[in-house]
């Protein structure tokens, strides 16, 4: 009797004790929802990639955990930001894909920002992204020289200060001379774009991307409907070899040191490309699982087939870099913060 006691005892506390190890190695993230913030509306080439991510990431995260998109448009995704830095939690449930020169409004000073850029925990990107300055073909600017100077200034459109919309433009009047009029409250670039068919705007700068990506960018150029003026990349996109770069009008117009080094700063914008963060002081662990998972799903055969079909390209940053060139670029000499101040003066 005492020996079944003992025998049925000891197998109780083994139980319990496979139990409870059981216990203890589930995954983190096992049942658990993961929320992506995309700082722009849905169906944005943004919030496409983020989707992306969405789908493929969850089977490299132990536990595969759901993840979904949440949308937060406004004020070139400053909003999705300050909410990211501030108010998602550090418990490793949030990403955010937010636009990669919001640290322009950091460096002037701007109230609205709630964050520090360098502090955010960087995850990665998944492309560089050089821009263009497309024109509608019926507007009376047909080359970007056609704009130095001009009047009355053209009108582009643009979500925020932050946004490749409103520097872009502003940068050129800066460096070699045109004359634009932004029009800033757009919520997301797809209200642009229907403002320029409208004929309200007649111009916007963004990514090469987006731009080759979607429509109704497909079927502008199977019409004839814009003209890409000017690109950011230092040599010509070979879908754009007959637009020039900045860095050849600079040449042309004989922009002084001064304005060239404004715009290493400002295109250093194109660097972060469509950058991935995650609140500060979220325990390294959950940093590291998420970084991983989005690397893997950077090189995964089946997501990159997908993203194919999406048309979206894939040209990635690390973590590493990321968090390197926020540090650069939020410490900066006065001279380049007055310069930052002048040029995205409102």
């Amino acid at each position: 009797m005492i020996q079944r006691l003992i025998s049925a005892t000891s197998v109780t506390l083994l139980l319990i004790l496979w139990s409870s190890s059981g216990m203890a190695q589930a995954p983190y993230y096992a049942g658990k929802t993961i929320t992506l913030i995309a700082g722009t509306k849905a169906g944005d080439v943004y919030d496409m990639y983020a989707r992306h991510f969405a789908q493929h990431m969850p089977k490299y995260i132990p536990g595969n955990p759901n993840i979904i998109v949440q949308n937060m448009p406004g004020a070139g995704s400053m909003i999705a930001a300050n909410f990211v830095y501030n108010v998602a939690g550090n418990d490793g449930m949030t990403i955010g894909a937010i636009f990669p020169a919001l640290y322009f409004d950091q460096v002037i000073g701007r109230s609205e920002v709630k964050y520090d850029w360098s502090k955010f925990a960087w995850i990665g990107s998944p492309v560089t992204s050089n821009h263009l300055l497309y024109m509608r073909a019926d507007s009376p600017y047909k080359t970007i020289h056609d704009v130095v100077k001009a009047s009355p200034a053209p009108k582009c459109g643009a979500s925020g200060t932050s946004s490749t919309g409103y520097y872009i433009p502003k940068l050129l009047d800066e460096v070699i001379g045109t004359n634009f009029d932004i029009v800033l409250g757009y919520q997301a670039g797809q209200d642009i774009d229907l403002a320029v068919e409208r004929n309200e705007l007649v111009c916007r700068s963004f990514t090469l991307t987006a731009f080759f990506a979607r429509e109704p960018f497909t079927t502008w150029r199977k019409n004839k409907f814009v003209n890409v003026l000017m690109q950011t990349g230092k040599r010509r996109d070979k879908r754009l070899e007959d637009t020039p770069t900045i860095y050849e009008l600079m040449d042309q117009y004989k922009t002084p040191q001064a304005g060239r080094n404004l715009a290493t700063l400002v295109l250093a914008g194109g660097a972060f490309g469509r950058p991935y963060v995650m609140p500060p002081n979220t325990p390294m662990k959950h940093i590291k699982i998420i970084r991983d998972a989005f690397d893997k799903t950077l090189k995964d055969e089946a997501a990159i087939a997908d993203a194919t079909k999406k048309k979206l390209e894939f040209d990635p940053s690390t973590s590493e870099e990321l968090a390197s060139l926020a540090k650069e670029v939020t410490s900066q000499s006065p001279d380049i913060v007055a310069k930052m101040k002048k040029l995205l003066a409102k």
